[in-house]
């Protein structure tokens, strides 16, 4: 079962796909609450050069309240995390799903709730 939701973005910049994902996750309702620049940790941390790669925490307060009034513990799977990384050509963006990361939960309520953020994140992704 794949656990992203993908998009590449043949001949676009990295900065501009940055821009256009920040962008389309606040129009989708998502706040960014961590980044990661895994590309300049690599370099800092073990002196290698990698091709530009980014990690974006988001998530959507209502849909995270809800989760966690279901099931306290599943913050430790939050936020949800897209990442923006440079590719042969282009870059790729890619949004977890939150369906297949929620499937080692065992309460029945939570698949409704992932399902529903699942569709909110392939909305922000084609809306890039």
């Amino acid at each position: 079962m794949p656990y992203t939701i993908d998009r590449h973005f043949p001949g676009a910049s990295f900065a501009e796909i940055d821009t256009r994902t920040r962008a389309a996750l606040q129009a989708g309702g998502f706040g960014v609450l961590t980044e990661i620049d895994v590309q300049a940790t690599m370099k800092k941390k073990l002196d290698r050069d990698m091709p530009a790669y980014r990690i974006l925490g988001a998530c959507n307060p209502a849909m995270a309240w809800e989760a966690i009034g279901m099931e306290p513990k599943v913050g430790a799977m939050l936020p949800c995390n897209l990442i923006l990384r440079e590719v042969d050509g282009g870059v790729e963006v890619s949004a977890i799903d939150p369906v297949a990361s929620m499937q080692a939960i065992d309460n029945p309520a939570l698949p409704g709730v992932a399902a529903q953020v699942r569709t909110m994140l392939a909305d922000v992704v084609a809306a890039i």
